[in-house]
């Protein structure tokens, strides 16, 4: 039973990012954000609830962008509490030339089923905008951060029990926007995290998304989410995928 708990949280890993708003970027100095949910229940043979709610802001300017963000999962499954998470984030980017860019981050999770009661991580570095037009933004990037974890319960990770773990990471990836039409667009991401404390360890997220929109305000989304982690602790898989439907909501 504790395991299928601890399977189910890492998937909600995964819908920290399901069903989110994208909220519109445009280089005038004014905040906008986009409120993000879904959610799925059954009763009968299966007696199941999942809510997935998230939020983001984003004011940009010529010169840089700020984006802060937050979600939280809640799940129950046959009387047993399966999804318990919240985070939240910040980003600040500063255009150093047209092409490239110096970054910051700071995060924020807690996921209790999943064994983790608090994570914190930062990291900084610099980019580059291979692509920056008004249909496609695609950007390049990679810093170095510093993750700390802490435990409900001691588990083994890097081949020691703990009750916590900090490690320093390099970050590597990239992200871009698609306006692929007038009322549908498409979102992807994609980070790896080695770790730098041991050879070999590193975590990766791939998250992407396609926003249909019914309205000024209104979008359906589809998102498609994807965690590895080559050192998750006892009892967690190591890769988890999760594809999810969901609306949301813009404020412009």
């Amino acid at each position: 039973m504790k395991q299928g708990i601890l399977a189910a949280a890492a998937i909600a890993l995964l819908a920290s990012n399901a069903a989110y708003g994208q909220a519109t970027v445009k280089e005038d100095g004014k905040w906008r954000y986009a409120l993000g949910a879904s959610g799925t229940a059954s009763s009968g043979n299966s007696d199941a609830t999942r809510l997935n709610v998230s939020a983001e802001g984003v004011r940009a300017t010529s010169q840089d962008k700020w984006q802060v963000y937050a979600r939280a999962l809640y799940g129950r499954s046959e009387g047993e509490t399966t999804d318990n998470m919240l985070g939240a984030g910040l980003r600040y980017d500063h255009n150093l030339t047209e092409k490239w860019f110096g970054f910051g981050t700071g995060e924020y999770l807690r996921d209790r089923p999943a064994n983790l009661s608090r994570r914190l991580s930062v990291g900084a570095g610099i980019g580059y905008h291979l692509i920056k037009t008004e249909p496609t933004r695609w950007d390049a990037f990679a810093g170095v951060g510093y993750s700390h974890d802490s435990y409900v319960e001691p588990t083994v990770v890097a081949d020691e029990l703990r009750t916590s773990y900090g490690r320093a990471e390099l970050l590597l990836g990239e992200e871009s926007t698609h306006k692929l039409t007038d009322t549908t667009s498409f979102k992807q991401r994609f980070v790896v995290y080695p770790n730098l404390a041991e050879s070999g360890e590193f975590r990766a997220n791939f998250d992407a998304g396609l926003a249909v929109a019914m309205s000024k305000t209104l979008s359906l989304t589809v998102t498609l989410g994807y965690r590895y982690n080559s050192d998750p602790g006892t009892g967690l898989e190591k890769g988890d995928a999760l594809l999810a439907a969901g609306i949301s909501v813009k404020i412009d």
